[in-house]
C-alpha cells in the first residue's frame, strides 16, 4: 500500500500590531513553497524565518495541508 502524501505549505507575512495570526495586507504573503515532508519544509521555514529575524512584524508558518485535504486522517507523523 502507497505511503500518504503528507504536504506542508510554508507561508509568512508582515503581521497587524499585536497580533499573531492576523496579516497586514494577505495579498502581499510570501508563498516560501509546498514541501512533500515536514522535514523539509521546517528546514525553509527556518531559513526564511531567519532571514527576516531582524524584523519583528514579520511572521512564517507550516500549514499541514495533507491535514486540510482530508481532515479525517489522524496522521501525527508530520
Amino acid at each position: 500500500m502507497p505511503q500518504q502524501q503528507l504536504l506542508h505549505l510554508v507561508f509568512g507575512g508582515e503581521l497587524k500590531p499585536g497580533s499573531q495570526t492576523e496579516f497586514v495586507d494577505p495579498t502581499k504573503l510570501d508563498i516560501v513553497g509546498i514541501y512533500p515532508s515536514y522535514a523539509e519544509a521546517r528546514r525553509a521555514w527556518d531559513s526564511r524565518a531567519r532571514a527576516t529575524l531582524d524584523d519583528a512584524s514579520m511572521r512564517y508558518f507550516v500549514v499541514h495541508m495533507h491535514r486540510l485535504l482530508d481532515p479525517t486522517t489522524d496522521n501525527h507523523d508530520h
